[in-house]
């Protein structure tokens, strides 16, 4: 659904929408199954979302990984990756930021460094 450019809904300011007897508030972002969406549907806010609890849980995962095998570890995070994997189709900007956090889970496997270059990881 296109509602418009930037501009165009910038410009609109609709704050309050008469519905029935009452009237409900406009507000810039909206949760619904799970996912945030904010006022141009451009899923900014959910990618936001989405990478900082990734970074949060490879933090949690980071010492639970140390003591299973490389098997049952690579099955964790694979999950966990595969989780997002409905946000296929983003724009560059949004799947750089995904990539970053799939990045950083393949580097948890591997036990490899932050510098560690992630196509030699990969």
């Amino acid at each position: 659904m296109w509602l418009g450019s930037s501009q165009q809904l910038d410009k609109t300011g609709i704050r309050e929408v008469p519905l029935l007897s009452t009237r409900v508030t406009v507000v810039d972002t909206a949760h619904d199954l799970c996912i945030i969406l904010d006022h141009q549907l451009s899923l900014d806010a959910h990618v936001t979302a989405v990478c900082r609890s990734g970074y949060y849980q490879l933090r949690q995962l980071r010492p639970i990984t140390r003591s299973l095998s490389f098997e049952a570890a690579k099955s964790l995070v694979k999950a966990f990756i595969l989780s997002n994997a409905i946000l296929y189709g983003l724009p560059d900007r949004l799947m750089r930021c995904l990539q970053s956090v799939q990045n950083a889970a393949s580097r948890l496997i591997t036990d490899a460094s932050w510098c560690d270059h992630i196509t030699l990881i990969l």
